[in-house]
């Protein structure tokens, strides 16, 4: 067989695989959305009819055990899930407008007689008109926004959202973020214990060293401090130790990072001509389309380090990255930083790069530190 054929068949292959990828993927969020709409559904009804009659957690847990004993192929309808349908409704009603199960339901066209049709409303306490016509109780752009995101997250995702604020604000916040990210449960609960909805963006100076394109997605993607609560680090430990301890903890680090990130390695060997340089650690950022390095430091951000960033960033993009990536990204990751001079020193940085802070386990209050398990008791935990 010719290359050049081979070569097609190739490209021709990838072009098919993408497709079946997608379309799964299409599928599995199609499914969702219907699971979603009807744990929603199903707790206005609930909701509505145990106000009506004035039903308690027992008869709940009698629904929940009934629907279990007629539907014994399907999961879902324990008590507890059967309360958080409830719940779930209870605290989106407006979204009842725009849930297409619901209005399916009261306007089905298999239930020939408007009579029929109000049996079934009334059985379910729904309203019997249809639900387009209630009013949002959001501004018009909000709805419209939260409407194209509300029903494609999980259930677990969010219960999750609902369990961790009560600020519908932050909650709407999350929700779409968590749709546009595609972030998954663990994801999801790792950036509200980090409560990345108050923190502000990094320094930076994509605005002038990235292609329009990606400077508002770049932005985005970083933030201004990381909360690494899984190390444990003294005053002490220079640089390299604290590498090491990212590294032996590579996954939770990569999930404070966000989404779209492959770690590439450590200590990553830069060489020109007869000299070698090493970046602490290189990273693949998927949704940037970019390679990020990140410079490790313990102290109190310097001038300086911008001008070692930005010479391996220069040695990336001309030995490392791809003709179809762009620009390579530095971010220098430190005890702490003035913002003036970061600003000052970023203005003249002719590569783009951003300073973050971070903090570790020993650095977080007392309160909190007290709160989270130590080594020995998660070992018992998982005995």
């Amino acid at each position: 067989m010719k290359e050049h054929n081979q070569n097609d068949i190739t490209q021709f292959i990838g072009a098919l695989k993408q497709t079946i990828l997608q379309s799964q993927y299409n599928a599995a969020k199609l499914v969702n959305t219907q699971l979603v709409q009807l744990y929603y559904l199903l707790g206005a009804a609930i909701s509505n009819k145990a106000k009506q009659a004035k039903w308690g957690d027992k008869v709940l847990e009698t629904i929940s055990a009934e629907l279990q004993k007629e539907l014994k192929h399907l999961r879902g309808f324990s008590a507890e899930n059967i309360k958080k349908m409830k719940r779930f409704y209870e605290v989106y009603p407006q979204m009842l407008t725009s849930c297409e199960l619901a209005i399916q339901l009261l306007q089905n066209t298999d239930i020939e007689n408007s009579e029929n049709r109000s049996t079934v409303s009334t059985e379910l306490m729904l309203p019997i008109r249809s639900p387009l016509e209630t009013e949002i109780q959001f501004d018009s752009a909000l709805a419209n926004q939260l409407q194209n995101n509300f029903w494609s997250i999980s259930f677990s995702n969010h219960f999750l959202i609902i369990n961790s604020l009560g600020e519908t604000s932050e909650r709407i916040w999350y929700i779409m973020q968590s749709a546009k990210n595609n972030w998954s449960h663990r994801v999801l609960k790792n950036h509200l214990k980090n409560k990345i909805h108050l923190q502000k963006n990094l320094p930076n100076n994509f605005k002038t060293q990235l292609p329009e394109k990606s400077q508002r997605q770049a932005i985005a993607q970083f933030r201004d401090e990381y909360l690494l609560d899984f190390l444990s680090i003294d005053d002490t430990d220079d640089e390299r130790i604290l590498e090491n301890k990212i590294v032996q903890n590579i996954r939770d680090f990569l999930l404070n990072l966000g989404t779209g990130f492959s770690f590439m390695g450590n200590q990553y060997k830069l060489k020109v001509e007869n000299d070698e340089f090493f970046i602490d650690l290189l990273f693949y950022n998927r949704n940037l389309q970019a390679l990020v390095a990140i410079d490790l430091k313990r102290g109190k951000f310097k001038p300086e380090h911008t001008g070692q960033l930005g010479f391996y960033l220069s040695v990336l993009d001309d030995k490392v990255r791809l003709p179809h990536e762009n620009p390579s990204i530095g971010i220098i990751l430190c005890k702490e930083k003035n913002k003036t001079v970061v600003e000052y020193a970023l203005y003249n940085a002719n590569r783009p790069m951003g300073v973050a802070t971070f903090k570790t386990k020993n650095e977080m209050p007392e309160a909190l530190q007290k709160a989270l398990p130590g080594i020995d008791e998660l070992k018992k935990l998982l005995k």
